[in-house]
């Protein structure tokens, strides 16, 4: 979950405008031949299984338009603003703060993140008081350093933040970090550089939703049958991908996406969904109310949400009937 934004910026306006220029007409007019989807990231290693699914629900009639944006809350935001149909983040703070009508419908990636420190702190104890480094304001990654300060009984000194589990890994590399949370891929790559310098500490051991797709609801159920088509196509490759991660690699070379990323970057595809997938970051569930509670109970006690948590309701968050008709269709 990144920051969240109360409104949209003159740079973010400027951004969007230029982004319809470039798609060749208006928003209204590119939401009739395409579903716009919000991305608050580059396409890459870990958001590629999310493009493949929407390319696949092109292949069935849905065509899509993706826009990246440098920051989630940008992304939602646009989707707020009617920007963009549908969107890729974690939207649930912003709707329980400004009562949004933004629903969730499937949960694409869970918050498998892992905290690094340099060795000289060899307990949460040593990191009392020190200074330790986040993705950004009131993300997930702050969340589990949240909970996990509460649950050590601990208060950290001084918080950074530098967007971007690599360049957080760079920091520590050159001595800026000592201590910060990564994702899979960069925990991996820190330890297989400097595990003479660093190691993993305790995290959290129920990972919440980190990455979801969602949309306005008046929006969803105006175009049910494209939302059909697209959360079915998640569920299918989801459920593909746990059974084979190399399935991810075999579909963008099929499709040549990331055709510009080094050698080194396309031949480790397979690697790490087969480690994402056995760590259960794309779990092939999807989701359900069972999954949402486990969120609200994520995020009401890292401080992100308001509680309790018991008394949240799934409908206010999540709307489950894509999902329920996309595993019947598939035989779930």
């Amino acid at each position: 979950m990144k920051p969240l934004g109360s409104r949209l910026s003159t740079v973010f306006a400027a951004a969007i405008a230029a982004t319809v220029v470039l798609l060749g007409g208006s928003p209204a007019a590119q939401a009739q031949s395409k579903v716009r989807v919000a991305l608050g990231d580059v396409l890459s290693t870990e958001t590629l299984a999310m493009v493949i699914a929407l390319e696949r629900s092109k292949e069935k009639g849905v065509d899509y338009q993706v826009t990246h944006f440098s920051k989630e809350d940008l992304a939602i935001q646009a989707v707020i603003n009617g920007q963009a149909d549908l969107g890729i983040g974690t939207p649930y703070a912003v709707v329980q703060k400004s009562k949004a009508p933004l629903r969730v419908l499937f949960q694409g990636t869970r918050l498998v993140f892992f905290p690094v420190a340099d060795k000289s702190y060899k307990t949460w104890k040593d990191m009392n008081g020190q200074p330790i480094t986040f993705h950004a304001r009131a993300t997930g990654t702050e969340a589990i350093g949240n909970i996990i300060a509460k649950r050590e009984g601990i208060q950290f000194g001084e918080r950074s933040y530098v967007p971007g589990s690599e360049n957080r890994i760079i920091g520590m590399m050159k001595g800026q970090i000592k201590a910060t949370v990564v994702d899979l891929a960069n925990k991996n790559m820190l330890l297989e550089k400097a595990g003479d310098r660093f190691h993993v500490l305790p995290g959290v051991s129920a990972p919440a939703s980190d990455e979801t797709l969602f949309g306005q609801i008046e929006w969803i159920k105006k175009n049910e049958q494209q939302v059909d088509v697209i959360v079915t196509e998640f569920l299918r490759l989801w459920q593909e991908m746990a059974a084979n991660p190399a399935v991810i690699e075999q579909e963008r070379a099929r499709r040549k996406l990331m055709a510009d990323q080094p050698k080194e970057v396309l031949e480790g595809i397979t690697k790490f969904y087969t480690m994402a997938t056995k760590e259960g970051v794309y779990a092939p569930a999807g989701g359900n109310a069972e999954i949402a509670k486990a969120d609200f109970e994520f995020y009401t006690e890292a401080g992100q949400m308001q509680g309790p948590a018991a008394e949240l309701k799934v409908e206010d968050f999540w709307y489950l009937a894509p999902l329920e008709r996309a595993r019947k269709s598939l035989g779930g």
